[in-house]
């Protein structure tokens, strides 16, 4: 069981190596944080964490979020220590912030050799479960004209990883200022956040 009561709620970036910056869109956490404080009942804190794969207090934190522009590396231990994570309970968001797929997909295959990333259907909860999404991950940003994927990997009926990819869900929780974002696009990114975490820390197996 990952976490504990005596554990604050809160969301812990993923520090990793190979050279990409874990630490982009640094005001989209906090801004995240105070939307699911002000929009749900659960206790969370008003900072992130910040966390690697190798530290013991990875088990404290129910939701990890990464993101990055560039390469994204784990060590075997790094990638057995994630899947761990995972199935006791644990929950990965992955942003692609425009940079970070090919290294992020190759680094995912060492943790889970036996499944891919797949599409998460629509009708799954994590569009529905606050906020409805019937049409899936909302497009924030533009790159390359390709529709947003939300995709997954499942075990059993959990699903224990999201990775918004053509999304950019990430930017659209900074600070307006940093992208210029509309309003509506960036109430679209908060709400789509507040699912994931309230799918995060709901969905976790009971003791």
């Amino acid at each position: 069981m990952i976490g504990s009561e005596s554990t604050r709620l809160t969301i812990a970036r993923l520090q990793y190596d190979g050279g990409g910056d874990w630490y982009a869109n640094p005001s989209s956490l906090p801004n995240l944080l105070e939307a699911i404080r002000q929009r749900t009942t659960l206790p969370v804190a008003t900072e992130e964490a910040r966390v690697r794969l190798s530290d013991d207090r990875l088990w404290d934190y129910p939701f990890l979020h990464m993101t990055g522009h560039g390469n994204v590396s784990f060590t075997a231990d790094e990638a057995r220590r994630l899947r761990a994570y995972l199935e006791r309970g644990g929950f990965l968001h992955a942003s692609d912030n425009y940079g970070l797929d090919e290294s992020f997909r190759r680094e995912i295959a060492k943790v889970f050799p036996d499944r891919a990333l797949a599409d998460v259907p629509l009708s799954h909860p994590i569009y529905h479960l606050v906020y409805e999404f019937p049409k899936g991950l909302p497009k924030i940003h533009e790159h390359d004209g390709k529709p947003p994927r939300g995709l997954g990997i499942f075990l059993g009926d959990r699903l224990v990883l999201y990775y918004d990819h053509e999304s950019d869900l990430g930017n659209g929780w900074e600070d307006r200022s940093v992208h210029n974002d509309p309003p509506a696009l960036h109430e679209a990114a908060l709400r789509m956040g507040v699912n994931l975490f309230v799918y995060a820390v709901t969905s976790r197996p009971t003791p």
